[in-house]
């Protein structure tokens, strides 16, 4: 398994999908989901943290679960088949439930575990950025022209790609 983090949530052009990009932690590879609308909305507002008025679907899961008494551990993408990509949520406890990849990564935002992605997944559908690694960035948090140069290559990335192109 390799720890990724959320990038965040991009418009595709000229599809106007939405998706989220992950990225290895210890890595230069990038993880593109296709996501519906509202789970794009769900995952930026939890990178945002931004608190709605009321609960929306994944607030309102995460304060069950802990009513319960529980506590996600862990969010993993777990593989891809077709384009779709698979996870599962991790609890205190040891036990685990599927989950919609996008499902997965909102409620893992809110409750800030960490988020895994198989080597398989990253290998199939991981893309590669930037050229070679950056030393000493790992600890550091990227800064805002940093970021801006990454999703610039991103975008570039995604001006010739289509959904199908991750199909084996």
């Amino acid at each position: 398994m390799i720890e990724v983090e959320v990038v965040g949530v991009r418009i595709e052009l000229p599809s106007n999908q939405p998706l989220v990009l992950l990225k290895e932690k210890q890595g230069e590879r990038h993880l593109p989901i296709w996501i519906g609308t509202a789970e794009a909305s769900a995952i930026a507002l939890a990178q945002q943290h931004v608190v709605p008025p009321r609960p929306l679907t994944h607030d309102l899961l995460v304060n069950v679960v802990h009513g319960l008494g529980r506590q996600v551990v862990s969010a993993t993408i777990v593989a891809v088949q077709d384009s779709v990509f698979y996870a599962q949520l991790g609890f205190d406890d040891g036990t685990v439930i599927e989950s919609r990849a996008s499902d997965a990564l909102a409620v893992a935002l809110r409750v800030n575990c960490r988020i895994w992605c198989a080597d398989a997944v990253l290998e199939e559908a991981g893309v590669q950025l930037a050229e070679g690694s950056e030393e000493g960035t790992e600890e550091a948090s990227p800064s805002p022209e940093e970021e801006e140069r990454e999703m610039r290559r991103f975008r570039e990335f995604l001006a010739d790609v289509e959904p199908e192109d991750f199909d084996e």
